[in-house]
């Protein structure tokens, strides 16, 4: 297989698949991005081809635009999502294939997140801007979500 350039997380979450699935398609809001930083979702139009955009907010006003589309969602398994495209199919300058598993393990639920780039730079630069720090925060808040709506 080609080298993918991933990155990746994995993290068992004390909560069922059913309620880690909840808080990613009605709660994303609530931990998409780690504290202090918020993000306003804009759009999520969780099917192929369907628009993902938010507005994620810094705690010094800094503001970053994502948009991108939904490659492939597989109902409590996976969500498969891009920035290489933006609404409509129009090319964007792509960063990330971010891919989401959802499983079954011992009660709990086994979520892992993958970021596959373009390039060994992009990759690179991805974990410097501290890919594996933040996407850990961002499991630990998916999980006091999961937690709680369960």
């Amino acid at each position: 297989m080609a080298d993918l350039h991933e990155l990746k997380i994995s993290r068992l979450i004390d909560a069922p698949r059913e309620a880690v699935w909840r808080a990613f398609t009605d709660h994303l809001a609530e931990w998409w991005c780690p504290r202090p930083w918020t993000v306003e979702i804009v759009e999520q139009d969780l099917r192929p081809g369907g628009r993902s955009a938010m507005i994620m907010r810094g705690p010094n006003g800094e503001e970053s635009p994502q948009d991108g589309v939904y490659l492939e969602v597989i109902p409590l398994e996976r969500i498969v999502f891009t920035d290489a495209f933006t609404h409509g199919w129009e090319p964007a300058g792509p960063f990330i294939v971010g891919i989401l598993d959802f499983a079954d393990e011992d009660g709990q639920t086994r979520y892992t997140g993958t970021a596959r780039h373009w390039t060994a730079e992009a990759m690179q630069q991805h974990e410097a801007m501290g890919f594996t720090e933040g996407w850990g925060k961002v499991a630990e808040q998916l999980e006091e979500v999961a937690r709680r709506i369960a």
